[in-house]
């Protein structure tokens, strides 16, 4: 949703510098008076260049990127080669993902090294331009500024780190050599500098939320911070480092930061968050900001990651463009595991749609995942696709319609898998990609991560249980709230999964909870406990023969 925060190429034109990729960002040039130093004269100038760090993170919601990573690895997506035609055979990448066979060629692995890589060295880049400028601040506005590029920062080491483990961390912008640093002190560097600087972040509501909207503040430092402490052990921290720095505690004081800061809140309505102009949700702590346009879309490395947002059009079937209006095909692509539909209850709205309504479902009656029909432009009959099939999806997989060969990834049909929902579709035709703001960050997973943190050190959860907004969780989507005697480990992981569907998540908690390699959901089989990290992909090796290739690969 489109908000206007960061004039950048207002200040490319009045500052006559160039500011186009990490290398040259901040390059003075001589255009008349405009200098960087003449700029910077008002200190709140310096807005507009923090602005820049944002761009790289734009490309880390693509299927070709962080999020695909996220997702298809993962119990909750599969993207089956569907036939006839093999459509999304793509080489075998997106089955690769599925079925946990990936290799060191995957371009996903190089995208998302790069574009994290890119943004953390601009971080510096930027800190280091604003400590050379340090006296035309005062003291209160550098801390906010330090504190919102070191928290930056650590978003893209924390998404680098989250993949890679072994990752080249540097909070120096020069031209020497980063030998890749070991998980347990990129854990330890990144929770190192949000406890520092997270008291110095700006409260979201301050000055305004429309000023703090899509960057980096207090609530998303803090919950970044206990993100990393509850993911401590899976990120391979030693057992005297989780000892020493008390992991399941120190997760708690970070969720308690945000949660008595007063600024979030759990929304009514779970899809308000989802929303095409879901720019007033409460319960978003962090965003990137969207702009559905078809205002010339960047592609980006080899032409595949984009900087638009593109769910909706990756899951819905082909038939969907007409009956709603979508100004692009759908792709047919991602759809959920059915082993995932099986953990919502009936009655449940993140769960499936009701099939009696399919598409004709009003506005008021939302669901997370679409099955049933897919109706024709008149509305009043069945599509049928170019197979001569009615277009009725269902919440299965198999070859065609023979159903003897379920569970084939290299041979599922058109209609096969429900398709995620939550995201609102455009169906007037004004936008081209979404408009949804991406949500990387919500307030409902500070109040889970805060209940497991304390499930796991032994305390009790009856606080966490009785709490409204705790309770609103579940009753706004038409299921009952938990009791403490509900919530077990293993019920926490399936609520998790329900909740956060599609959100990047999920990987990170089926490694937590010892699930991932274990296989049986989906495509995947048993695997080997390596792939709990990826491989540097082997043209960054290429490049940088120094570094060596994660174990096993």
């Amino acid at each position: 949703m489109k908000k206007t925060i960061f004039s950048v190429l207002v200040l490319v034109l009045l500052m006559g510098t160039t500011m186009t990729s990490c290398n040259d960002q901040l390059e003075e040039k001589a255009y008349g008076k405009s200098t960087t130093e003449e700029f910077l004269k008002d200190p709140q100038n310096f807005d507009l260049i923090v602005g820049q760090i944002y761009a790289d993170i734009k490309w880390l919601h693509d299927h070709w990127t962080y999020w695909g990573l996220c997702t298809l690895t993962s119990d909750e997506a599969v993207c089956p080669i569907r036939q006839p035609q093999g459509h999304w055979g793509d080489g075998g990448f997106w089955r690769e993902l599925n079925t946990h066979q990936w290799d060191k060629t995957g371009k996903a692995f190089k995208y998302v090294w790069t574009y994290c890589n890119g943004g953390a060295v601009l971080c510096n880049k930027i800190l280091a331009q604003l400590e050379q400028n340090k006296d035309m601040f005062d003291d209160e506005t550098y801390a906010r500024f330090k504190g919102e590029l070191v928290t930056v920062r650590c978003f893209y080491y924390y998404t680098l780190f989250d993949c890679f483990g072994r990752i080249p961390y540097t909070e120096d912008f020069s031209d020497k050599f980063v030998d890749l640093m070991e998980p347990a002190q990129v854990w330890e560097k990144l929770v190192t500098n949000l406890e520092a600087c997270a008291p110095d972040m700006a409260l979201a509501n301050v000055p305004s939320r429309d000023y703090n909207y899509a960057r980096a503040t207090q609530g998303m430092a803090y919950t970044l911070l206990a993100r990393l402490y509850l993911n401590a052990e899976s990120y391979d921290v030693p057992a005297e480092m989780l000892t020493k720095y008390d992991v399941y505690n120190k997760c708690i004081e970070a969720c308690d930061k945000v949660i008595n800061s007063g600024v979030y809140q759990i929304e009514d309505d779970f899809f308000a968050n989802f929303a095409i102009n879901n720019g007033g949700s409460k319960e978003n702590i962090f965003v990137i900001q969207e702009d559905g346009t078809n205002n010339s879309p960047k592609s980006g490395l080899e032409s595949n990651p984009m900087n638009k947002l593109r769910i909706t059009l990756l899951t819905m079937h082909y038939n969907h463009e007409q009956i709603w209006k979508m100004k692009i095909k759908p792709w047919n692509g991602f759809s959920a595991t059915t082993e995932f539909i099986s953990k919502y209850q009936t009655g449940d709205k993140r769960g499936l749609c009701d099939v009696t309504l399919g598409t004709k479902t009003p506005d008021n009656e939302r669901y997370g995942w679409f099955v049933g029909p897919v109706y024709a432009p008149s509305g009043d009959s069945i599509a049928w696709d170019d197979n001569n099939e009615q277009v009725i999806i269902e919440n299965a997989y198999y070859g065609g319609n023979d159903h003897t060969k379920a569970g084939k990834v290299e041979d599922c049909g058109w209609n096969c898998g429900a398709r995620c929902w939550k995201y609102e579709v455009d169906k007037t035709g004004t936008y081209t990609y979404c408009e949804n703001d991406f949500v990387f960050l919500r307030y409902a997973d500070v109040l889970w991560m805060k209940t497991e943190a304390l499930l796991r050190a032994g305390q009790s959860i009856a606080e966490m249980v009785n709490n409204a907004e705790f309770q609103l969780l579940r009753t706004r989507v038409g299921v009952p709230a938990y009791t403490e005697g509900d919530l077990t480990l293993e019920e926490i992981y399936d609520e998790r999964g329900r909740e956060f569907a599609w959100e990047m998540t999920r990987r990170r908690d089926m490694i937590r909870f010892g699930k991932y390699d274990k296989g049986g959901y989906g495509f995947a089989q048993p695997t080997e406990s390596y792939r709990k990290w990826f491989p540097i992909n082997e043209d960054i090796l290429g490049a940088e023969p120094r570094w060596k290739q994660n174990t096993g690969y």
